[in-house]
């Protein structure tokens, strides 16, 4: 029993201290994956796309606000780029030459999302106003830190 515990922590331990770059890139990229997951069907209600619905809209914009709450810069560690990897990463080399402008640009999102959850409740009106308070603080730092997907 005593090896057979010993094995699960050495494997457990393993998959946790594996390669620390590639690692802080599939962490990153899902956090976007969850972040745009709750930000289309919000943009999608503004739009007229997708029925406003108060539950829902409520879900979506609380679950950004709670994203937003989570210490992602630290997910960029240098070497994870797009040129240093060779492979596309979405990170342009320059967050690290400028990496106090892209945490504050994180800082800008953080409080954008204040209050999302409550903000788009009272009609689809409500909606419009935080898609585009998010929005903003997102094209500022894509614009600037990533890279585009052709």
């Amino acid at each position: 029993m005593r090896y057979l515990i010993a094995a699960l922590v050495l494997v457990s331990s393993s998959s946790v201290l594996g390669d620390p770059i590639k690692d802080a890139v599939e962490a990153r990229q899902g956090y976007f994956i969850m972040l745009s997951t709750n930000m289309h069907p919000l943009s999608a209600m503004a739009k007229g796309e997708l029925d406003y619905d108060e539950a829902a809209a409520a879900m979506y914009g609380s679950n950004i606000e709670v994203l937003s709450q989570y210490t992602l810069p630290m997910h960029f560690p240098k070497g994870s780029s797009t040129g240093e990897l060779g492979k596309a990463t979405g990170a342009k080399a320059k967050i690290w030459t400028n990496f106090e402008d892209f945490n504050q640009k994180f800082a800008d999102f953080q409080k954008a999302a204040e209050g999302a959850g409550e903000s788009v409740k009272g009609g689809k009106n409500n909606v419009g106003p935080v898609v585009q308070k998010i929005g903003k603080t997102c094209k500022a730092c894509h614009d600037e830190y990533r890279v585009k997907n052709d």
